[in-house]
């Protein structure tokens, strides 16, 4: 465990005089830890335009593309958990999150592909704001065990690398001025949420909440009034905009 190498990623990322030196600084962090792969996220963008949203990043050969066209980005379970941690979490517990998930087979078939690529496992550490989830950081590749101590490091890290490069990039402002969302939802409205967003229909909602269609239907309602949403798809846009739903 080298902590302090994260520490003077701290203080040197401040310095950073323009996106290439604090990239440097970054990627020279991210080789001493093993880790090969990587990339930073700005998340305000629907879950389907993944490559707008990308700050910097590097990748295997040939995934994003693979990623892209088979879609996988609609049942990765990173890519869910997103939407309700609060924390870092390791991908692989992601995967156990959604172990009942009605995608489980797409979703190990994923994992499987992506392991052919060299990523094996990896970390996610998401940024908040004042109106929800703002970006993320992704590390992968082989397995690598943090202890506490990185793992809350590397989260401070990320947070900084984060707005460094918003800064460098004269979009910081506008994000940290943007308005406070004081929509709260329940934790029940954010599952039925999350899965109006992965296009479930009601009866197939109520089956994955082993709870009725009709008290699907009657979340949904709540969540037109609460967002003020004309329909189901217009709670789901909205969900997007306001940071609900990654």
């Amino acid at each position: 465990m080298n902590v302090q190498l994260i520490v003077q990623l701290l203080v040197l990322a401040e310095e950073a005089r323009d996106q290439e030196e604090l990239t440097q600084r970054l990627e020279s962090l991210l080789t001493a830890y093993g880790f090969e792969f990587y990339g930073l996220r700005l998340h305000q963008k629907p879950h389907h335009d993944t490559v707008g949203s990308a700050i910097i990043g590097r990748w295997p050969r040939g995934w994003t593309e693979v990623y892209a066209s088979r879609k996988y980005v609609l049942i990765d379970p990173s890519v869910r958990m997103l939407s309700i941690a609060q924390r870092p979490f390791r991908w692989r517990d992601a995967v156990f999150t959604f172990r009942n998930d009605p995608h489980k087979l797409r979703m190990e078939r994923m994992m499987q592909d992506a392991a052919r690529y060299g990523l094996d496992d990896g970390y996610v550490f998401p940024v908040h704001g004042r109106n929800g989830l703002l970006g993320s950081m992704s590390l992968g590749g082989i397995p690598i065990d943090l202890s506490p101590a990185e793992l809350a490091l590397f989260d401070a890290a990320a947070k900084r690398v984060f707005w460094r490069y918003l800064e460098l990039r004269g979009q910081a402002e506008d994000l940290q001025n943007a308005a406070k969302v004081d929509t709260q939802l329940t934790r029940r409205e954010m599952e039925v949420i999350l899965l109006l967003a992965d296009g479930l229909t009601s009866n197939e909602i109520a089956k994955q909440l082993t709870i009725s269609s009709h008290t699907v239907d009657w979340y949904i309602n709540g969540l037109q009034e609460k967002l003020k949403a004309r329909n189901r798809q217009h709670v789901v846009a909205l969900a997007f905009r306001l940071g609900l739903v990654a």
